[in-house]
């Protein structure tokens, strides 16, 4: 059983563009069988004939709609400045807690506050469910 699972893994391709992920899945060959028809691998799906220009220039299957269109990638600049802020690293309530309230910045000020009441509301709920 566990043969198979890394044989069927063994087709995957995953490659890192400037853009984006691309990934592609193609089949195995399979064992070759004298006689019959040619298989269950014959009739896989072919890989993607995307152009390379296509690739840099669209992201593909980012549609959700059925009539429509890949959209655009477009320059850095064109994208808001958030976007580019969303994968940083933001502080711990722990490492919040460590420093002097009065001295954070606003938006780390908003955090804690927002991590500090969750957490006192998970406190809270604990309490109760002992009881």
């Amino acid at each position: 059983m566990a043969m198979n699972c890394i044989k069927s893994l063994r087709g995957i391709v995953i490659t890192k563009e400037a853009v984006g992920m691309v990934d592609r899945r193609t089949f195995s060959a399979g064992a070759k069988k004298k006689g019959g028809k040619g298989g269950a691998a014959a009739d896989g799906p072919k890989a993607s004939s995307l152009g390379k220009e296509v690739k840099s220039t669209t992201t593909v299957g980012a549609n959700i709609l059925k009539d429509g269109t890949d959209p655009k990638v477009l320059d850095d600049s064109e994208y808001p400045d958030w976007l580019w802020r969303l994968l940083d690293k933001r502080p711990a309530l722990s490492e919040l807690r460590r420093k002097n309230i009065e001295t954070l910045p606003f938006e780390d000020l908003k955090r804690f506050v927002k991590l500090d009441n969750r957490a006192r509301i998970k406190e809270n709920n604990f309490s109760k469910a002992k009881n």
